[in-house]
């Protein structure tokens, strides 16, 4: 039985997903609460401009990627990419996910991942997809 893609997304846009769904995105560290093994990760970018901006956080359990986890990832403004899935919405503001890989994002021109994911995103929302 093949696994199921994970949908590519801005981390502001996590309150909009499911509970359950697998789900790809880049965060940057805030906090790290090493008794929950719990990393709060925040990307305050969004697509569409709002009235309101809503500043999203999500709180990811790395229990499943522990092993793996290096200090860099962990540290407060690091940057990171996540694949997991959904396990809470919280409210407007907050998630819960689950970690199933994560690691550091490297080098990051973040004008441009927001650009380029930005566009993906719109060429996906008008009939084709993609996911990992």
């Amino acid at each position: 039985m093949p696994f199921p893609a994970s949908a590519l997304c801005f981390l502001s846009g996590l309150p909009s997903k499911t509970v359950g769904q697998k789900l790809r995105f880049l965060g940057c560290v805030t906090a790290y609460d090493t008794s929950a093994g719990v990393l709060t990760l925040q990307h305050p970018y969004q697509p569409q401009p709002t009235a309101r901006r809503i500043h999203v956080y999500a709180r990811v359990n790395v229990d499943l990627v522990l092993e793996r986890l290096t200090a860099e990832q962990t540290t407060v403004g690091a940057w990171v990419n996540v694949v997991g899935y959904m396990t809470s919405i919280v409210d407007a503001s907050e998630v819960h996910v689950q970690a199933v890989l994560l690691w550091s994002a490297g080098p990051l021109d973040l004008q441009g991942y927001e650009r380029n994911l930005e566009s993906l995103l719109s060429t996906c929302s008008t009939g084709s997809s993609t996911g990992t």
